[in-house]
């Protein structure tokens, strides 16, 4: 079962934990995006005014994708077996 989009602070998290995985540094990272560290530290904290470049770019370096798609409905119980 798929949950709606996190908000930008989980997106950052998951972006920090491939980069991590991946073995690289934040600067490491800001190299293969073209971006300095600063940019990707921003964005692993869910910088609100992030741009959606710079979210591709980071995913693009990390081998990752963004997939869209009809978002699933769910009923209140469904929800609460989650937990």
């Amino acid at each position: 079962m798929r949950l709606p989009a996190p908000p930008p602070p989980q997106i950052g998290a998951g972006i920090r934990r491939y980069r991590r995985q991946k073995k690289f540094t934040q600067a490491g990272l800001g190299e293969k995006m073209h971006a300095r560290q600063a940019t990707v530290s921003k964005l692993e904290a869910g910088a609100p005014a992030t741009q959606l470049r710079i979210l591709m770019d980071a995913l693009a370096a990390l081998d990752l994708e963004l997939v869209i798609r009809p978002r699933t409905k769910l009923t209140a119980e469904a929800i609460e077996d989650l937990f």
